[in-house]
């Protein structure tokens, strides 16, 4: 495994944990592992810079789906300062994932995420 590989999967396992953390000093101290200071996150229904703003997007996507966790959906594929990867947004009683995307993130020098840009490829009606 790479020197790289091992970069990228570690920052999307770091945003993986932010988006799974749920009481709000674990959701905030995850979050600033994960993200520079100055990071964004961008999908279609956020646009948001900034640890705070980036856990009260989080915080409100787990209020929309209490009960739910994200899970990595394939591998972590990436190069220079870039990786992508799939993910799904499971539900915790039955194992369903009623939601899936796509992740494309842009990493600092020390490995933390820069920028994050979400696609949505499945959602509930």
């Amino acid at each position: 495994m790479s020197e790289n590989t091992v970069r990228y999967e570690s920052a999307v396992a770091r945003y993986l944990e932010a988006w799974n953390a749920r009481e709000p000093d674990a959701l905030a101290k995850a979050v600033a592992a994960a993200w520079s200071a100055d990071g964004g996150y961008t999908d279609p229904l956020a646009d948001v810079r900034g640890h705070d703003g980036i856990a009260a997007v989080i915080s409100a996507a787990q209020e929309q789906f209490p009960g739910f966790s994200f899970r990595l959906a394939g591998t972590v594929d990436g190069h220079h300062d870039i990786a992508r990867f799939g993910w799904e947004l499971v539900d915790g009683a039955d194992g369903s994932a009623p939601v899936a995307g796509f992740d494309v993130i842009t990493l600092d020098d020390d490995g933390r995420i820069r920028g994050v840009h979400g696609f949505l490829d499945r959602v509930p009606t």
